[in-house]
């Protein structure tokens, strides 16, 4: 099974026709090549760009069509290209209708961590403040525990916060889960992980739904 576009192909199932998205660096970015079709989303990119599409076929990559992450990017019709200053008075002004991003933690409470670890070098915090403050919907996308087997979903993060209470639902290569007032409601499982194997990677406490289903594989 292909994890990334499994999840690319989760999260474009949280969007709707018109609506504007803003992709966070490395597997959000897998989103974009899994639109259905009649749908029409608006991707920005924080470099500047608004109407990104699909990654280009090998061999056609333009080195000046790039996202924020530095990866190769299309252009759909009726882009336009513009500065950091317009870039982010888009995000901050609250024209976002979602933003998806990396994690590092999540907790059961929608906080998030996801731009440092103390005593490790960063190059910064780039947009992710400004993009979960002014996005009406935050989703975070992410591997369910780190390369070491962690549990990245915990009761409390424990690294410096990107936003607090801000994410609305959790997407991995293992389920799918929203914050909600009274806990992590877990509702979907992915093909071939099962009950026990979500709760004995995962450190939050969580609600299992009536129905749980099965993410599209």
């Amino acid at each position: 099974m292909d994890k990334r576009a499994m999840i690319g192909r989760r999260i474009a199932m949280e969007f709707k026709d018109g609506d504007y998205v803003n992709l966070g660096i490395g597997l959000p970015t897998e989103a974009v090549n899994h639109i259905p079709a009649g749908v029409h989303v608006f991707f920005q990119s924080e470099n500047g760009m608004l109407g990104v599409g699909p990654k280009p076929a090998e061999g056609t990559e333009d080195k000046d069509m790039i996202n924020a992450g530095g990866g190769f990017i299309t252009a759909l019709k009726g882009h336009s290209f513009f500065d950091s200053a317009l870039s982010f008075a888009i995000i901050r002004g609250g024209h976002i209708d979602a933003t998806v991003l990396g994690a590092l933690q999540v907790d059961q409470e929608g906080n998030l961590a996801n731009w440092m670890i103390p005593g490790k070098m960063v190059p910064g915090m780039g947009g992710a403040m400004d993009l979960v403050t002014g996005a009406r919907k935050v989703i975070v996308a992410m591997e369910h525990c780190d390369k070491y087997g962690n549990p990245k979903i915990l009761k409390q993060c424990t690294l410096p916060l990107t936003a607090k209470g801000k994410v609305s639902l959790i997407i991995t290569d293992m389920a799918v889960l929203e914050v909600t007032d009274k806990g992590l409601l877990l509702k979907e499982l992915a093909e071939g992980v099962n009950l026990e194997d979500v709760l004995k990677a995962t450190e939050a406490e969580v609600i299992v739904a009536d129905e749980l289903k099965t993410m599209p594989s």
